[in-house]
């Protein structure tokens, strides 16, 4: 029995290591885990605060300047005719909005607005119903709008300010 004994205990033993190796396996594999997310947190979470002192930062520099967003309607709706391909007469009927940061511009162009309707109603009448159907074309045509009115108010005023324009509807027919 003696002999059975030391079989059992070394049998234990074995089984005690076994056992031990398995919990260190299981902790290293753990703690290289908990590392990586520990890791990944750290960069996602750097990022974040990168990126929100970054956009403080700028909002920062425009409240500084006492800069918020005038949005100025340009009514009434401009409703003009333009043709197609085939010069058949088509309408259109655009609602802007411009965008400045300074309410000299923003009166400017309340003072200049005849001016403004009368280039733009211009420039709206020329265009050709094909090429405003895409996207792009409707892109296009706000760009160029834009640059009508950045030119009527820095010719009368000499100085820039209009930020954007935007359709706030168009509609063709």
């Amino acid at each position: 029995m003696a002999v059975k004994k030391e079989t059992e205990i070394d049998g234990s033993e074995e089984a005690q290591a076994g056992s031990n190796t398995k919990i260190v396996i299981i902790a290293l594999v753990a703690l290289i885990l908990l590392g990586g997310g520990g890791a990944a947190m750290m960069l996602i979470g750097g990022n974040d605060a990168a990126l929100a002192q970054g956009k403080e930062g700028a909002e920062g520099a425009l409240a500084d300047a006492g800069a918020k967003a005038i949005y100025v309607p340009l009514n009434p709706a401009f409703v003009v005719n333009f043709q197609d391909q085939n010069s058949r007469t088509k309408f259109l009927k655009a609602e802007l909005n411009v965008v400045t940061f300074d309410e000299d511009v923003e009166e400017a162009i309340t003072k200049h607005m005849p001016v403004i309707r009368n280039n733009l109603i211009l420039l709206f009448s020329r265009q050709l119903y094909e090429d405003l159907i895409p996207h792009e074309g409707k892109e296009v045509l706000r760009a160029e709008a834009l640059a009508e009115v950045q030119t009527v108010i820095e010719s009368r005023t000499g100085q820039s300010g209009i930020e954007d324009l935007f359709f706030t509807s168009f509609v063709m027919q």
